[in-house]
């Protein structure tokens, strides 16, 4: 679950916003390029990020593993991907700072727990209902950044909190759910749940990434190899993590770390530091969107007609907090 989700932060007094869907944060370094500057592909790749990000929800099924086995390979694949990265910006910027290294395996904690969460959401609930659910990480984190840092919470913010509320509700089958989901009130709750933990992940990677912002992928690989390690000892303690798949299930479990996870993270943070926040939020919207459309034609989800209504409500409320009408750059 791209990231992907500080998009505010690139603009204003370095504040991220989050979205939806766990792809992992990326931030801006000080060189970063001037919000909306025109820049010809950036739409489209942000775009193509937030797609493949909606889309890791219905790759994990496919997979056809168990939700340790998913989360756990999202990680460890994923870090072949960000592992070589990592050195060369030690190589080029020095050795990481102490406060990067702790924070961004801190941080992994937060992010193997949402994996682990988020991915048993999809079993259970199906796809596109676990992706939705997860975007209440859009109002858990403009709180935990007021309880402890005393930022002021925005208008729009208390606006989105009661429609948040009611979309969820309706999505988590308050009223009806899919017949054919397996465990569609525990999905719901694992769905909130991890989105909680991934923005307490979201905070956490901010003070990991201050020491020096060139390093992009430095405090994510942290992240990712920490919340690979604490989803092992989670799975070894429960099913165990599953080594012997087959051909289709690898093929899958790579299509969510390299497209799901990694490629993503670069689409998306490439995109967003090149848009106005209010734009880029917008296309964030992609991602849930995407994961209802993929889970209803490919997997053949159909939620009660009352979860689609709670989706647009809760995409609404999103879209309600996260994009802001006009964009004032200094």
């Amino acid at each position: 679950m791209g990231d992907a989700k500080e998009i505010e932060g690139r603009v204003t007094n370095d504040r991220p916003a989050a979205g939806i869907g766990p792809a992992g944060p990326s931030v801006a370094g000080p060189q970063a390029p001037r919000p909306d500057d025109h820049s010809p592909m950036a739409l489209p790749t942000l775009l193509l990020g937030c797609l493949l990000v909606g889309a890791s929800s219905t790759f994990i099924k496919l997979s056809g593993t168990t939700a340790d086995t998913a989360a756990f390979f999202r990680c460890a694949l994923a870090l072949l991907v960000f592992a070589p990265i990592a050195v060369l910006e030690w190589r080029r910027y020095g050795r990481p700072h102490r406060r990067m290294v702790l924070f961004g395996l801190g941080s992994g904690v937060l992010l193997g727990a949402d994996y682990l969460m988020w991915t048993q959401s999809i079993l259970d609930a199906g796809a596109a209902v676990a992706t939705v659910l997860i975007g209440i990480q859009v109002v858990v984190f403009p709180m935990l950044s007021r309880i402890f840092l005393g930022e002021q919470i925005q208008r729009r913010f208390l606006i989105a909190l009661p429609v948040m509320i009611i979309g969820l509700g309706l999505t988590g089958g308050i009223l009806d759910v899919d017949p054919n989901a397996p465990h569609p009130v525990r999905g719901a709750a694992l769905g909130i749940a991890a989105g909680i933990c991934y923005a307490g992940y979201l905070f956490a990677i901010r003070p990991a990434s201050r020491p020096d912002r060139r390093m992009v992928v430095t405090p994510i690989a942290f992240g990712t190899a920490s919340a690979a390690a604490v989803i092992g000892v989670v799975g070894g303690i429960g099913h165990g993590i599953d080594l012997h798949l087959d051909a289709h299930a690898w093929f899958w479990l790579i299509m969510v770390a390299i497209c799901g996870q990694a490629l993503s993270f670069v689409m998306i943070g490439y995109g967003s530091v090149r848009l106005a926040a209010g734009r880029a939020a917008a296309a964030m919207l992609l991602q849930p969107m995407a994961a209802i459309v993929l889970g209803t034609i490919v997997l053949d989800e159909h939620p009660a007609p009352s979860q689609y209504v709670g989706m647009a409500v809760t995409v609404a409320a999103v879209a309600m907090a996260t994009i802001r009408g006009r964009i004032r750059t200094p």
